[in-house]
């Protein structure tokens, strides 16, 4: 998902190397290029305030939620609503591993086609109305039916696996419950899918896959979101039910009675809604607010505060360029302009040092993190002007270009951040320092930007070059790799592989490792080929990766009981464990 529209999400392997803790499964020890560590609850617990006072307050960094659908949303501000109210058959806890939540187990086939999930007994709606396997089986069905996937086309992202998924969001067929969705009786779901993947439970565990009550659907449509909170809370099968929804102003959350798990000791959860990153963080500090988030240019004060939170983000800020257009069909140019960046520099001078610097593509802390990687021509994040001017005019000479003759370049971006667009013009400026070529500069709308994105794949007229970011969906390599590179992809905007530049042949073979890396059944040698194949995507420059987010938190020392993670959701049962302490 473009990481503009999370904050990542750090939703979200079984695999997956903790930060701070020796893991087996990522080989060696590695680094901590962020010095943080996942933090665990404390075992001596201090003592509870009254009932009255168990209310937290959350800022939501948003206007408004996009959607409260679990089959549409992709933002952070939706996600955090969702998750308190809606679970699935698996979600992922604090470490990232991928755990039964609605079912209690599940089996896989041998050949790798076949789930068979077996969900616990006596579940509930909010409502108290019965959930069985026929509700599971219709909440899938109906996020790839063409009247919900097409609103976003995000759900083929994580449910595509399913056989006949593509034919369902097409219309070709009428449902897929009885096909690929299997309900033997009401407490088993058996999913077949098209071909085995390793990342299909970690995408089963993204929100589309959520359960919703068909009744409030049917009754009330495409408008099923803002009755959430009739009949005392309805629809949901979360932790927490809506108590109020007031569009632009809070979503006021209270427990759930009919949750199927523990039950939360906070009394209300109250998100409210803050346009603008700087008045919440102003409202945190006149203790309107437990939580916020940091404004970039608040974080070298707020980081002395023992309320400061910083954990990485799943998240990478990157410039991509098109293959399809000149001068970035040349492998050298492409080069160039990555050796010529000196990201430390940007990461200082323009985000206060905020983030961390980077040439990877698959995010530190994420399953498949390579800590052997390296920067294009064995450079570092600080770049080589001399390594840059070289490769630079080499590219030139190949293409019978002079600097006065190259084709002009245009760098698009979205419009509306301050540090954004400090970003480009130093980005730019050191283009011009160290390769001399002027670019022009064009901000545009966001999601005018995102829709010229989508229609630069497979076209030599879309954009040329411009900033954008990625946050995981879910943590698996494959989201970062096969979804942004993969012959055929949608997310394949750089058009990898999909050209015709001196070095396509390469390209395809890195296409085709990735392609066999998806289906491998051996986790280790299934990681070792994602590595050797985002190495090769470096050195192409598929994309120019300048940071690795964070997520800059401020949280009142008296809400007891988060888990500091990876993961910005909270899983449902965590928050039993949540509660303000008495201060």
């Amino acid at each position: 998902m473009n990481a503009h529209q999370s904050s990542r999400l750090g939703l979200l392997l079984t695999l997956v190397c903790l930060i701070g803790m020796l893991s087996t499964a990522c080989g060696n020890p590695f680094t901590n290029p962020f010095n943080t560590q996942i933090t665990k609850v404390p075992t001596i617990k201090p003592p509870k305030a009254p009932a009255s006072q168990q209310i937290y307050r959350q800022a939501i960094q948003a206007p408004d939620i996009a959607t409260f659908d679990p089959a549409q949303a992709a933002d952070t501000s939706s996600l955090s609503a969702i998750s308190l109210v809606f679970t699935g058959m698996v979600q992922f806890d604090d470490m990232l591993q991928v755990k039964p939540q609605m079912a209690q187990s599940y089996d896989k086939s041998s050949d790798g086609l076949t789930y068979t999930f077996h969900l616990r007994t006596g579940l509930q709606f909010s409502d108290g109305t019965s959930l069985t396997s026929k509700d599971v089986a219709y909440s899938l069905d109906r996020a790839l039916s063409p009247a919900v996937s097409n609103l976003t086309g995000l759900p083929p992202t994580y449910l595509g696996l399913l056989k006949d998924a593509p034919a369902r969001t097409q219309g070709k067929v009428a449902t897929l419950i009885n096909d690929s969705i299997l309900t033997p009786d009401e407490h088993t779901v058996i999913l077949k899918l098209s071909k085995p993947a390793g990342y299909f439970l970690a995408a089963l565990a993204y929100p589309t896959a959520y359960v919703v009550e068909k009744s409030v659907i049917e009754q009330w449509s495409l408008k099923w979101t803002d009755h959430l909170a009739d009949n005392g809370g309805q629809g949901g099968d979360g932790p927490f039910k809506v108590k109020s929804y007031i569009h632009a102003r809070s979503i006021i959350l209270v427990p759930n009675p009919n949750y199927y798990g523990p039950r939360p000791q906070l009394n209300e959860v109250d998100q409210v809604f803050y346009p603008l990153a700087q008045t919440s963080y102003d409202a945190y500090l006149a203790h309107e607010l437990d939580y916020t988030a940091i404004p970039v240019a608040n974080y070298p004060e707020a980081q002395h505060s023992k309320e400061f939170h910083k954990v990485p983000d799943l998240a990478i800020d990157y410039i991509t360029m098109n293959y399809l257009q000149a001068p970035f069909n040349n492998i050298k140019v492409r080069q160039a302009f990555a050796l010529a960046l000196n990201k430390d520099a940007i990461v200082k001078g323009v985000w206060q040092g905020a983030y961390n610097p980077t040439c990877h593509i698959v995010p530190y802390g994420m399953s498949g993190y390579n800590r052997q990687l390296r920067c294009p021509a064995s450079a570092s994040t600080s770049g080589d002007a001399v390594k840059a001017k070289q490769l630079f005019n080499e590219g030139l000479r190949e293409e019978r270009w002079t600097l006065a003759t190259l084709p002009p370049i245009k760098i698009v971006y979205a419009a509306g951040s301050p540090e954004l667009t400090n970003e480009i013009t130093t980005v730019t400026q050191m283009w011009q320092n160290v390769l001399g070529v002027t670019i022009e500069t064009q901000a545009m709308a966001y999601p005018q930007l995102i829709n010229a994105e989508s229609n630069t794949t497979g076209n030599a007229h879309g954009l040329q070059i411009w900033v954008s970011s990625w946050g995981a969906d879910y943590p698996d390599p494959q989201d970062w790799l096969t979804l942004q590179f993969g012959d055929g992809q949608a997310f394949n905007e750089s058009n990898y592989g999909n050209n015709h530049s001196s070095d396509a042949d390469q390209q395809k073979q890195t296409q085709q490792a990735m392609d066999a890396a998806d289906v491998m059944t051996d986790a280790q040698a299934r990681l070792q080929v994602y590595n050797r194949a985002e190495q090769q995507v470096v050195n192409d420059v598929a994309w120019l990766p300048l940071f690795q987010r964070s997520d800059l938190e401020l949280r009142k020392s008296f809400v007891f009981g988060f888990m500091s993670s990876l993961s910005a959701s909270t899983p449902p049962d965590d928050w039993a464990n949540i509660y303000i302490s008495s201060h």
